[in-house]
């Protein structure tokens, strides 16, 4: 009796040939696809570059003092009064009122407002602070040009008689002061 063989059955081949191809396509095309995010930085304007350097005298009641230790504790001082320590969430009501009351101030004697850190502060403590500042000076202007125009102050047309008119009367004025060594009498 002959014996049969029986045909094994192939399977199925997947053809790999191409690949690399579809691979570096599928690459190819992630790249062109990604966003890749990019980071602004601070919107800082520095000032210009002077060869002479001259001091010049601040009257203390146009200064508001923003100190912050190491701790990331607030001392906050206004004119001639002492730095007393401030609720962090507090800076930016505090520079708000005062910026309020002194709207109708001639430009000379308007606020400025310094910004000190120690060298060990954070320096996300040291934006929020900054951004606090900034937040009230924006507050104000808002504020002010409602009153006037029934409009924000971003609202309004730079070609605005108006807004020219707030830039003067709140002026943006941020000191932002070297590091030094700042404390307070309640931190250990």
């Amino acid at each position: 009796m002959a014996l049969i063989k029986k045909k094994k059955i192939q399977g199925a081949d997947i053809p790999t040939s191409s690949m690399a191809d579809i691979a570096f396509l599928m690459l190819l095309f992630f790249l062109v696809a990604t966003v890749i995010d990019t980071d602004f930085g601070l919107g800082i304007q520095l000032p210009e570059y002077v060869e002479e350097i001259t001091e010049v005298k601040v009257d203390p009641n146009r200064l508001v003092r923003v100190n912050i230790n190491d701790m990331g504790k607030v001392l906050f001082g206004y004119g001639k009064n002492p730095d007393n320590e401030l609720e962090f969430k507090l800076i930016q009501k505090s520079i708000s009122d005062i910026l309020t009351r002194r709207i109708e101030q001639p430009e000379n004697k308007k606020i400025i407002v310094s910004l000190k850190t120690a060298r060990l502060t954070k320096y996300n403590v040291y934006l929020q602070a900054l951004d606090a500042i900034k937040s009230a000076y924006k507050q104000v202007r808002d504020d002010r040009a409602v009153q006037l125009t029934g409009q924000k102050f971003d609202a309004l047309d730079d070609k605005n008689p108006v807004k020219d008119q707030i830039k003067k009367e709140i002026p943006v004025v941020i000191s932002l002061a070297e590091p030094e060594k700042v404390t307070s009498q309640t931190a250990n």
